[in-house]
This record gives structure tokens, C-alpha cells and sequence, in this order.
């Protein structure tokens, strides 16, 4: 409990954190699943949570979102739903808002690193084009 209390795990998380103190298979499948019933475990919770805070507090594309809750053990089809809550529209904006402050949109050089930054964000490469075509 203390492991999840501090903050939002996803299953493999949980199970990998109990593997790795020497729990025998048995009882860390007991633990999962009396956490999952009690609700303090859900790996669709923690995908739309972690989609939310990358987006708004690290702006955070859809790829890059994507390919970190892979990585952290949640299923494809919970990450879909968690990653389509935001519409192309939504992206866009949110991707010319971050390009705003960054200015020097005027020159190749400018729109190269632009185009650079947003890529590394984890947005689409035609999504960073036009995201580049708004903001300037």
C-alpha cells in the first residue's frame, strides 16, 4: 500500500516492485488483485492521468505519451482511450501554443528547430508542420 499510496503504478509496476523484494508469484497475484478490486490499482486511470499531467504540465505530444505508457506496462487498447480524450484540433493548438514563446519562426534554420522540438515532444510530423504554419 505504501508503494501506491505515494502515487498513481500501473500493474506491471506493482509487480515488478514485489517481484523485485521476493514475493512468490502467488501472493503478488493475490496483492494485484485485491488491489484492483479495492480500486486503489487501475491502469485506466493511470493512463488518462499521466496523458493529462504530460500534455498540460510538459505539453507532451500523443506519440511521445504513447510510447511512455508502453513502456510503463499498460495496454494498447487502455492507452487509445486515454490518448484520444484530445482531438487533432486540440494538438494543434496546444503545439502552436508551445511554439509561441520560441520566436525565429521566420527562417529556415528557425522553422528546422521548430519543427525539431515539437518532434521531440512526441507530435506527428504533419501536425508539427501546420503547428509551425500557425504560429508564424
Amino acid at each position: 500500500m505504501s508503494l501506491i499510496g505515494r502515487r498513481e503504478r500501473t500493474e506491471r509496476q506493482v509487480r515488478d516492485h514485489l517481484a523485485s523484494r521476493g514475493f512468490d508469484e502467488a501472493a503478488l497475484e493475490d496483492a494485484v488483485a485485491r488491489l484492483i478490486e479495492i480500486g486503489a490499482l487501475d491502469d485506466a486511470r493511470y493512463a488518462r492521468l499521466f496523458a493529462e499531467d504530460k500534455r498540460e504540465l510538459e505539453g507532451w505530444g500523443p506519440e511521445r505519451i504513447v510510447a511512455t505508457l508502453v513502456d510503463h506496462g499498460v495496454a494498447r487498447s487502455v492507452i487509445d482511450r486515454s490518448v484520444e480524450l484530445e482531438d487533432r484540433e486540440d494538438q494543434l493548438e496546444r503545439a502552436a501554443g508551445l511554439l509561441a514563446s520560441r520566436g525565429d519562426l521566420d527562417t529556415d534554420a528557425g522553422r528546422r528547430r521548430a519543427l525539431s522540438f515539437l518532434a521531440r515532444r512526441g507530435f506527428e510530423a504533419e501536425l508539427c508542420y501546420d503547428a509551425i504554419r500557425r504560429a508564424a
